[in-house]
């Protein structure tokens, strides 16, 4: 696993389910949303919208549920929704901690590609005190496409001045995998609790596979 590491000049984090333990209130945040429409959560809705940014989400939620809200004030509701949830009850992902701070004292560059919204990645990385350690945070919004399209790994990579080839990716469900390998990186899947149905798919696409970040530290 170590290996991964080797010919690495940057490091680009997926957020929720990979940096941060934090997918499974998204879940509750559809019961609770769809739930003031009288409306319940159908079995394939997060398989449908796996990999799509925030904008195109609430696109879908408006298309598909018929929600009267207009698509920003879908996006307004659902950051009002998580903001209190990501301040008190997100973790890191096990050994994160360490591990950016292993990149860091390597001068390995360090930046976020994240399908969620603006407001909250940047309130993500603040409440767990990580602005030193990253030098650029992306959302699908900033880049028109979702993953798999692999254009916000190829914009986070230009971004961070490094080629492709020498980035790694960390993600966790197979819609972002798939992008970071369109974008001819490495990427090393993380364990994660709502898609472990997943599992065998990610273990066979990806590089690598982790539970815990330290599993990468000398």
């Amino acid at each position: 696993m170590k290996n991964l590491l080797e010919q690495t000049d940057a490091v680009l984090f997926d957020l929720d389910g990979s940096l941060v333990d934090s997918m499974w209130i998204w879940y509750d945040i559809d019961v609770d949303y769809l739930g003031r429409f009288g409306l319940q959560v159908p079995k394939d809705l997060h398989r449908e919208i796996e990999g799509m940014g925030f904008i195109q989400t609430a696109t879908y939620f408006k298309t598909r549920f018929g929600i009267p809200d207009s698509v920003e004030e879908i996006g307004r509701t659902w950051n009002e929704m998580a903001w209190d949830r990501y301040q008190h009850q997100v973790p890191l992902k096990p050994g994160a901690a360490e591990f950016l701070e292993m990149c860091r004292q390597r001068g390995i560059r360090m930046g976020i590609a994240t399908s969620n919204s603006r407001e909250l990645a940047e309130h993500i990385v603040a409440v767990h005190g990580l602005q030193a350690y990253f030098s650029c945070i992306l959302t699908a919004h900033d880049v028109g496409k979702g993953k798999p399209a692999p254009d916000i790994y190829l914009e986070a990579a230009r971004c961070l001045g490094v080629p492709s080839a020498r980035c790694l990716v960390f993600e966790d469900v197979e819609a972002g995998i798939r992008a970071g390998l369109a974008a001819g990186m490495k990427v090393c899947a993380v364990e994660d609790a709502c898609s472990m149905d997943q599992e065998v798919v990610k273990r066979r696409l990806a590089d690598g596979y982790i539970r815990d970040y330290r599993e990468l530290i000398g």
